[in-house]
Formats: structure tokens, sequence, C-alpha cells
């Protein structure tokens, strides 16, 4: 059974940082290339950051600079590192699988950010 959960979600006020953790499991990781993405209330699901199995990694213009994907193969883990966090980057962000155009999903983890 394929399974992909989050964690590391909560409340940052303006300028702080998270790191959300995957984990993966049921899938060869290693062979998978990872990605986050996050969805605000009311408006559709946008790609965050990839990285793929060889660890090429590629980022939505608006976070390159403040966020870092990263994989851990021998831990079946994927990371996402949120720097210089801003309000508008306030969302429920899913951790996804992908293997030859199939895709795997997370439950999501929620990221809050407020004063």
């Amino acid at each position: 059974q394929v399974r992909l959960v989050e964690s590391g979600g909560g409340l940052v006020q303006p300028g702080g940082s998270l790191r959300l953790s995957c984990a993966a499991s049921g899938i060869g990781f290693s062979t998978y290339s990872m990605s986050w993405y996050r969805q605000a209330s009311g408006k559709g699901r946008d790609l965050v950051a990839t990285i793929s199995n060889y660890r090429v990694t590629s980022y939505a213009e608006s976070m390159k600079g403040r966020f870092t994907i990263s994989r851990d193969n021998a831990k079946n883990m994927v990371y996402l590192q949120m720097n210089s966090l801003k309000p508008e980057d306030t969302a429920t962000y899913y951790c996804s699988g992908s293997r030859n155009g199939f895709n795997y999903w997370g439950q999501g983890t929620q990221v809050t950010v407020s004063a």
C-alpha cells in the first residue's frame, strides 16, 4: 500500500521558517520524482518544487531563493525548507510522487503565515 504522509506544517509569523517532511512507503522511492504542491483556500493546486530521482531540482518562480527541496533516499523522505515566509504562502501543502506519468498524493499539511 502506497502512503505519503506530510508533517511539519503549522502557524508561523511572516518572515519565519518551516520545514515540511514527507514520509513515503510502498513505492520504490529512489526511482520516483518527488514534488511539493500547495493549494490555498478557494484556489487550484499549484506546483511548488520538484526533485527528480537524479536530484535535479526545480521551483516555481515565486519560491526561488526562499524554498529548498531535498530528499533522503535512505529514509524514503522528501523535505521542503521554507524561509522568509509570506502571508500568501498560506496553503495546504501536498507531497506527490510520480513515475511514468502516474502520481501518488499525500493528505496534506496546513501552513498558515500570519502575525
